[in-house]
């Protein structure tokens, strides 16, 4: 099983790419420069310079953007194994913000010894881009719950990709995950006010389909809520 010492290349190791030699290596560059967190703080914010590359290690981040208004939309989960900030590469300046939702240990990784593992190994490269489709890919995926799916659906579906994201990192335990977003959360993560979020809830509690409690999210029928979510796990590439 993954540790947090090798979730990150435990999680690039997906791509079918990696040798054990890989990984080690990938490892080693994980493990130089460790730091901790508190939870609900910010790790990057928007205008921020993009140094190096941020690798969650343990715990939740949520990549987002703040309105002048003071409303905040969540772009995305990043989970144990993912990679923030890896826009590092090409560009000067954060143009979205990096938020913890729980404690979080992370790792960060300079430009140039990434270039430097690019350049001595192509598997890595190829591993590198390989992640970085699947984050477009799910950004795609989230873009059309937020525009398509109705309020209901789009909680599912939420449910429903992030078991199934921490599930092929060997981080479920059989229909249970961590679940540390409250409902203000998940609104800002679907495009719901709070109190349309709690609406939805209840019906999804109520045809049990759902169990939040104590941080942890069950799924009692997974088949039924991935039904009702319209939810196709192909765009993971898992």
């Amino acid at each position: 099983m993954n540790t947090i010492s090798d979730v990150f290349s435990f999680n690039l190791a997906r791509c079918g790419f990696l040798t054990t030699e890989d990984r080690i290596s990938l490892d080693e560059a994980a493990n130089k420069n460790v730091s901790n967190v508190r939870a609900r703080s910010d790790l990057m914010c928007e205008g921020d310079r993009a140094q190096t590359v941020k690798v969650v290690l343990d715990g939740w981040v949520a990549a987002y953007k703040q309105l002048s208004d003071g409303h905040r939309q969540i772009l995305a989960l990043l989970l144990p194994g993912d990679m923030c900030a890896a826009n590092a590469f090409v560009v000067e300046r954060m143009d979205y913000s990096l938020g913890t939702l729980t404690p979080v240990r992370y790792a960060e990784i300079r430009r140039e010894d990434f270039e430097e593992l690019f350049e001595n190994n192509s598997r890595i490269l190829r591993a590198f881009w390989w992640k970085e489709m699947v984050t477009a890919s799910i950004q795609r995926e989230w873009t059309a719950n937020v525009g398509q799916r109705l309020a209901t659906a789009r909680i599912a579906h939420l449910f429903c990709e992030t078991h199934a994201r921490l599930d092929c990192r060997n981080l479920a335990r059989g229909n249970a995950i961590d679940f540390p977003l409250t409902q203000s959360d998940i609104g800002e993560a679907t495009g719901l006010t709070a109190v349309h979020v709690n609406r939805c809830m209840q019906s999804l509690r109520a045809e049990k389909l759902v169990e939040l409690r104590n941080r942890e999210l069950i799924l009692p029928n997974p088949e039924r809520l991935r039904k009702i979510a319209m939810f196709d796990p192909a765009y993971l590439h898992a």
